[in-house]
């Protein structure tokens, strides 16, 4: 048995039926030139036969106490392979369409707390030939950074590779060190709630005196704060990178600051559709990552919280470039004058008040926290292949709750950004329109950069 840490608990303690805490990925691969029928057949099979499961792969909540399933891990020794990974095939006429109303399924069901918390599907029958993979892993095992690099582990830049590597089994040199004793995750949890009080000095001098901390519930009420159903429904498309970097070059700002104004724009376009655009501006929760690269297999959760002003009460797009660039440099500045271990306790002050929304009437009667969550994963910066089929599109796909209706994750794919949307279908109508209002928001921040 291992001890969990407060995090990891939190995700298993918040996770009901409406709300699973699962994250996700849909890859779209292009088989290589030459490829059989029975490629993705094929494909399977030799991926069946490893069964040397690393530690983050076989632990689900074990029981201690007469029953607390929430304070430790157990181990399973025999993972049933055949249940954990599932080969499916889309109906006829097998468009992109198809691929993303069963992606929605899969990722609005919970996973079995019985078994290890993963599954990966290997889908066919897409009309032009590719093939996907879904994976999903629960939030309590790997924050979406270190199962973005899992899966990119299994990858190859040559595509004469024709090894199959699968993420459940880590290279032999990378098993050290993987699982902490009780004591130590015992430690680490002690200083972290010892960090809590010199992050909240440092909280206070850099919010009330230097004006720099974007605070919780300065959010205005939007279609997306409400308490949500089970179901969901995704959506995903590429964007060239360069022409992120065009108008980052033109306007002195970063990439990041980019995608943000481009979501802002289409969030404000969206919501002036449903004539639900408030007039104070949107304010986005922007994950951070505070993993050091050697920790990037370690699994856990090592994510950072800034709060970010969307600027979408200005009209003019270069006018939101601007407050967003603003408001990130600023609250990056709090942060990075703080230790790792403070960050992360001033992080989970930030999004503490989602626990909250458990509470009957919390989310109706009160102020959101912020809006949404755009989260913006480092992902490969080469073409990357498996088997030889080249990775064509690689979407996150993460978690709506209650009050955070919408989510937003992208990750950059060799020379593009792959935007993973996910939304709570009873309460974000036309979830796909937002790729179309991405692309026109895009075009107007280019427009305005001169680019």
């Amino acid at each position: 048995m291992e001890l969990m840490s407060p995090t990891d608990s939190m995700f298993l303690l918040a996770e009901t039926r409406e709300h699973p805490m699962h994250v996700g990925g849909l890859a779209l691969y292009k088989p290589p030139q030459g490829a059989g029928r029975g490629f993705v057949r094929e494909l399977y099979e030799e991926m069946v036969v490893h069964t040397d499961f690393q530690p983050v792969f076989r632990k689900h909540p074990g029981t201690i106490l007469g029953g607390i399933a929430t304070l430790g891990w157990a181990f399973d020794n025999d993972v049933d392979l055949d249940y954990h990974l599932r080969r499916s095939a889309l109906p006829t006429p097998g468009r992109v369409r198809e691929l993303l109303e069963l992606t929605s399924r899969l990722h609005g069901s919970l996973l079995d707390r019985h078994r290890p918390l993963w599954e990966a599907h290997l889908i066919e029958g897409l009309s032009d030939g590719r093939f996907a993979v879904y994976t999903k892993l629960h939030h309590s095992l790997i924050d979406g950074v270190s199962a973005l690099k899992l899966v990119m582990r299994t990858l190859s830049e040559d595509p004469d590779d024709t090894e199959v590597r699968v993420p459940w089994t880590l290279p032999r040199h990378k098993r050290a060190h993987q699982r902490p004793s009780l004591l130590r995750t015992a430690a680490d949890t002690a200083a972290s709630i010892a960090g809590i009080a010199p992050s909240t000095v440092k909280l206070a001098r850099a919010a009330l005196l230097e004006q720099q901390l974007t605070l919780p519930f300065g959010a205005p009420k939007t279609m997306f704060n409400v308490k949500i159903g089970g179901a969901r429904r995704v959506a995903a498309q590429s964007w060239p990178l360069e022409r992120f970097k065009r108008i980052k070059d033109a306007s002195g700002v970063t990439i990041n600051d980019v995608v943000l104004g481009t979501c802002a724009g289409a969030l404000r376009a969206y919501l002036m559709e449903q004539d639900a655009l408030p007039d104070r501006p949107l304010i986005a929760m922007v994950p951070v990552s505070l993993r050091s690269e050697q920790e990037a297999d370690a699994g856990g959760n090592l994510v950072g919280s800034i709060l970010c002003n969307l600027g979408t009460d200005r009209e003019d797009p270069m006018d939101r470039l601007t407050v967003i660039s603003e408001s990130m440099r600023g609250n990056k500045q709090v942060f990075a004058e703080l230790p790792r271990i403070q960050a992360l306790a001033l992080s989970a002050m930030m999004i503490a008040p989602l626990g909250l929304a458990a509470v009957p009437g919390f989310v109706g009667a009160t102020a959101p926290p912020f809006n949404l969550v755009i989260s913006n994963v480092p992902g490969p910066r080469q073409p990357l292949y498996w088997k030889g089929a080249r990775l064509d599109g690689n979407y996150p796909l993460s978690i709506a709750l209650d009050g955070q209706a919408m989510n937003i994750t992208l990750a950059n794919n060799a020379d593009n950004l792959d935007f993973g949307l996910v939304g709570c279908r009873r309460s974000v109508p036309h979830l796909q329109r937002m790729l179309s209002h991405l692309e026109d928001s895009l075009k107007s921040l280019e427009v305005a950069a001169g680019v």
